[in-house]
């Protein structure tokens, strides 16, 4: 029955993040903190961002799994095609897209003009994101950008091969456990397991979880520690632990 809630709950909090979207757009703009740069602001997104890879040493991308507004909208776009990602190379895409996008950020701080100053609210209408008609162009392009992946190519395909908010909370998680700091993890008790694969057929990441979790844990950069596999097994061969293996 915990499990069940676990899911429930998550799957509402999700859902409400996005909703919030129209609300809190600028503050995940991958653009909006390159045009701040300039200008030397510290602006909202700058700070999310900033906040991700903290958050991610701790718990990994416990975020994807229940706070992300476009995770959310993935598992919603998961109705038009429940088939699984294709892995390997195409994860990388999104270290491509980030390493790029960072180095653009850092040179127009380089470049950029007058004091720095933190407004958290930079380009808001009273820290609203949307405010005027025209930038609704702006949000439904997000919308399709993140829903043609998803019927193309799977289960949350953006969130393996563009998401570029992705790499600040694995950056943080990889940080997190150089150092030895206790992590939120999925521990596995292989000895319960009857190889059924119902966990790696409800995973939303569409991740192997049955074969990655055969050390003890789940420690792939793409597991979103979501629950799902854990609320799935009936054998309870998964479960939460705070570990720094």
């Amino acid at each position: 029955m915990e499990k069940t809630r676990l899911q429930k709950l998550r799957k509402l909090t999700l859902i409400f993040s996005m909703l919030l979207f129209p609300i809190t757009i600028w503050y995940f703009s991958p653009y909006l903190i390159i045009q701040a740069a300039m200008e030397h602001v510290i602006n909202g997104s700058f700070i999310v961002f900033t906040l991700m890879f903290i958050f991610g040493m701790f718990f990994g991308r416990l975020w994807c799994g229940f706070l992300c507004p476009t995770g959310g909208m993935s598992e919603c776009f998961c109705e038009f095609s429940d088939k699984s990602p294709k892995q390997g190379w195409r994860n990388f895409i999104k270290y491509g897209i980030w390493i790029i996008w960072i180095s653009g950020i850092i040179i127009c701080h380089i470049m950029g003009k007058g004091e720095y100053k933190i407004n958290p609210f930079y380009m808001t209408d009273h820290g609203i994101s949307i405010s005027s008609i025209y930038n609704y162009v702006i949000y439904y392009g997000i919308v399709i950008l993140f829903l043609i992946p998803a019927v193309i190519h799977g289960k949350r395909a953006n969130c393996h091969y563009i998401c570029w908010m992705a790499p600040f909370m694995i950056l943080g998680y990889q940080f997190g456990k150089l150092i030895h700091i206790p992590q939120l993890k999925i521990k596995a008790k292989k000895s319960n397991c009857t190889g059924c694969g119902r966990c790696s057929k409800k995973c939303p990441m569409a991740l192997d979880v049955k074969k990655i979790s055969q050390n003890g844990f789940i420690k792939s950069s793409e597991c979103i520690n979501c629950g799902v596999c854990i609320s799935e097994c009936q054998n309870n061969v998964l479960k939460y632990s705070i570990t720094n293996k």
